[in-house]
This record gives C-alpha cells, sequence and structure tokens, in this order.
C-alpha cells in the first residue's frame, strides 16, 4: 500500500511537470559552447560545463543552473562586463570569470546580478575591476569565491563584492584580495561571516544598513578593517581584525550608529582599534562593547568628545600605546566603563574576586598633552614621558581630570575563543596572544611581590 501511494505522487508530480509544460534537462558541453547552450535550454535546466574558454562577454537571461568542472573559463577580453545574471533563480558555479574591462563609470565587473534568488559558489575572479555586484537583487548567496582586482593604483581598483540596493543576502567564505573595496550600501538584513579581506581600503564599508549581522571574518592589511555608517541594530561578533594601518588605520570606524553590538572580536596591532564619531546617534540607542581585546594598537579606542552613551563592559585593553584617546582633547563624553582589563593597571586585589579594589583611572598628564598637541607623540617612548607623569603623581594640581573610571577593573583579560586564527604561515596572532597572557603573568608577579613586601593580609579560616 505504501509503494503504491509512493507510485501515485510520483505519477502526479510527472503529470504536473507536463502540464507545466517542461522536464527539467542536464545539458554537458565546453565552455566555448556556452552561449549557444544558454540560448537553446529552458527554464530550471543545469548546464554542465566541463573545461575550455568562451570568449567575450556572457547574459543569463532565463532561470539556469551552470555548474563548472575542471575549471572552465570565461574571457572578457577586457572589455566591459564578463557575466550578466537577469534571471532570478540562477546558479553559477565553479567557473574562472576573468579580464572585466577598466571603466569605473560603467561598473565593469567580473559577475553584475540583476535579479533575486541568485546563488555564486565557488568560483574564481581574475583581473577583473569590480569582482561580484549585486543591484536590486534580493536573496542572494555569494559563498567561497576567490576574488582579486586589477594590478590598479587603490583608487582606480572596483570592489571585490559590492552589493546595492539587495536585501536578505548571504555573504560567507570568500576570499578578497587586493581590491578596493568590500561595498554593503542601502541594503537590509545582510549576513557577512567567514570572509578573508587584505590589502583593500576598506576590508567591510557598511552604509544604511539595518540588522546585519558581521561574524568570524578576517579583515587584515588593510587600511581600514570595517567603516560602519548610518545603520541601525549592527551586530559584529567573532572577527579578527589586525593590521590595518592605512592613513585611518582604524580596526573598525563607527559614524552614527544606532543600537550597534560589537562582542568578542580581536583588534590586534591596528593603528587605532575602534573610532567612534556620533554613534549612537539617537538619544535613546545605545552602542556596547562587550569581551573584546584591544591589543597592541597604537590607540585602543578614540573617540570624539561628543560621544555617549557607549557601553564598554569586559573588554580587554592590552599593551596600547594609549588605551583611550579623545579626539580633538576637551571632555570625555557621558560612557560608562564597566569591569574591564587594562594592562597599566596599578592596583590589587586583595579578596581575590577576580576584579580590582581600587578604581582605574586615565588620567596621564602626558596623554592630556598629546590631545592637546598630536605633535607630541614623537616623544612617547622617551624618558621624558615617564618625568612628566611622575610630576603629575607627585604635585596633583597638574593632574589632569581623567579621561574615563573604571570602579572595578578586571585583573586577568578574557580572550575570545570564536574569533579565526591567522591565515597558514602568518603565526603573529598567536604571538600578540602570549604576549597577552605573559605581560598578564608580569604584571601579576610583580604587583603580588610588593604587595606581600607592603602589606599583611589576614588569613582566610
Amino acid at each position: 500500500m505504501k509503494r503504491l501511494s509512493l507510485v501515485l505522487v510520483w505519477v502526479w508530480l510527472m503529470g504536473v511537470s507536463r502540464v507545466m509544460g517542461h522536464e527539467t534537462a542536464v545539458t554537458t558541453i565546453s565552455a566555448a559552447q556556452l552561449a549557444n547552450a544558454i540560448s537553446q535550454a529552458a527554464a530550471g535546466d543545469t548546464i554542465e560545463v566541463t573545461g575550455g574558454v568562451y570568449e567575450g562577454s556572457l547574459v543569463i537571461d532565463k532561470p539556469l543552473t551552470l555548474i563548472g568542472h575542471e575549471w572552465p573559463v570565461i574571457d572578457g577580453g577586457g572589455e566591459g562586463t564578463v557575466v550578466k545574471i537577469t534571471a532570478p533563480n540562477t546558479t553559477m558555479q565553479d567557473f574562472i570569470i576573468r579580464d572585466s574591462g577598466h571603466s569605473l563609470d560603467e561598473e565593469n565587473s567580473g559577475l553584475a546580478v540583476e535579479a533575486d534568488y541568485v546563488t555564486i559558489v565557488g568560483n574564481r575572479f581574475e583581473d577583473t575591476l569590480f569582482g561580484i555586484y549585486l543591484r536590486a537583487a534580493d536573496n542572494g548567496i555569494i559563498r567561497n569565491n576567490f576574488i582579486s582586482s586589477k594590478r590598479l593604483d587603490m583608487p582606480r581598483r572596483g570592489d571585490g563584492i559590492r552589493v546595492w540596493s539587495s536585501n536578505d543576502v548571504l555573504i560567507e567564505d570568500n576570499q578578497v584580495f587586493q581590491a578596493r573595496d568590500v561595498v554593503l550600501w542601502y541594503s537590509a538584513r545582510l549576513t557577512v561571516r567567514r570572509n578573508d579581506v587584505q590589502g583593500g581600503r576598506y576590508g567591510l564599508h557598511f552604509m544604511y544598513c539595518d540588522d546585519a549581522h558581521i561574524e568570524q571574518n578576517r579583515l587584515l592589511h588593510n587600511s581600514v578593517g570595517a567603516f560602519l555608517m548610518y545603520s541601525r541594530r549592527l551586530n559584529m561578533e567573532h572577527n579578527t581584525v589586525a593590521y590595518n594601518r592605512g592613513p585611518s588605520g582604524y580596526g573598525i570606524g563607527m559614524k552614527d550608529l544606532d543600537d550597534a553590538i560589537v562582542r568578542e572580536n580581536l583588534f590586534l596591532d591596528n593603528r587605532i582599534g575602534a573610532y567612534l564619531d556620533g554613534s549612537p546617534r539617537e538619544v535613546d540607542s545605545i552602542g556596547r562593547f562587550e569581551g573584546n581585546v584591544f591589543a597592541y594598537n597604537d590607540i585602543g579606542v578614540e573617540m570624539l568628545p561628543a560621544v555617549r552613551h557607549n557601553q564598554f563592559v569586559q573588554n580587554s585593553f592590552v599593551e596600547n600605546e594609549e588605551q583611550m584617546h579623545i579626539a580633538g582633547g576637551g571632555l570625555p563624553g557621558d560612557n560608562s566603563w564597566m569591569v574591564n582589563y587594562w594592562s597599566d593597571y596599578a592596583g590589587f586585589d586583595a579578596n581575590g574576586d577576580g576584579q580590582g579594589d581600587i578604581a582605574y583611572k586615565s588620567e596621564r598628564l602626558f596623554e592630556n598633552l598629546m590631545q592637546r598637541e598630536p605633535n607630541l607623540r614623537l616623544f612617547l617612548y622617551s624618558p621624558a614621558t615617564n618625568a612628566i607623569d611622575f610630576a603629575a603623581r607627585a604635585f596633583p594640581l597638574v593632574k589632569p581630570q581623567p579621561k574615563l573610571v573604571d570602579e572595578r577593573p578586571l585583573i586577568s583579560p578574557l580572550i575570545p575563543t570564536q574569533a579565526p586564527v591567522l591565515p597558514v604561515g602568518n603565526n603573529r596572532q598567536w604571538f600578540w596572544l602570549a604576549a597577552i597572557l605573559l605581560s598578564v603573568v608580569l604584571v601579576w608577579l610583580g604587583l603580588s611581590q610588593q604587595l606581600r613586601q607592603h602589606y599583611t593580609f589576614p588569613q582566610k579560616i
């Protein structure tokens, strides 16, 4: 009886397929036959392409699945956009797409998508101005592609990935090298995860993108790791953002963001770990930084004086040249600093609860002078800095107002475990993490010895 039911269902499905007028077909060709195969295919067909080279531009104007074997090549010959997809429910997988045109005005691309529900998987984009460009293309998937731009000066390159006015797009497991930016503008509910973006200008550039999730990406050796602007409810979690040292050099830059959450990221060896300008923007909004590591940056966190309503909780600030900086000087805004770790904390933990018994105050006189006169940073490692700070401690009249106060600082750092490691062959991240732990151990041993020499604590019963 069960077998009869299955047969009846199969017969019904076949009847529906015939009524709809088409039974899907699979065609196997070489790359040189692509245009002819597409013109003869019916909507929903699969075209398998085995090796070869197709020369010239290609338009896919009906829903098809194109699957490459042995890396078939579509070569644009240096003219215009190489592949354009204008039909929804199309998949393109395992091709080499190369040699687009050079026109930024025309936005010459390796692959331009102008339809919904398009899947781009496992392709290689070589010598393309823009790599993948989605325009008004909702519910797209961009997965496991390798993208590199043309060998041009940075401003003349196109974006490795550009998503424009396209909602609910998933971008994951891609590698983008030596492109200009990864741009995500005017789009809602984007997910960007496990991507490597290196050697560009903006690793990620969000603008007017609400409800986005940025997870487990590596943003390395760019001018700026991620710049997030004019958006609401962006979540950035478990990313590794390192060695971003261009003219701006932000690990993350935030402008006019509301209700953003930045959690358990590694910000390592950037010029500035996090830069805040007008974030949050609305009076009833907040920004939350929780469980991040800011280590070995020139400046851990920099913000404009008017920035307020940010919460910094359980972050670890380790050996930044300046832990926190107020850009342009002035008094800090109303932000809260709660239970963070500070590598320059000189307090103690007598009761062993993991939190310092006296507050951490960022009130170095030399840092205050640098805010007024940035050129003084040239003397950061000179003996003059210690002399100035010693004088401020000896003569409280010249001590500056604290830039921040953390009433219960952590004694040991918290290291995120889900942020991705650095690429194979680059052990600098392990070096930084080892250095963080070693510095904590040395500081703790020094403090313990001083405490034993000067204090006698009651024994626990």
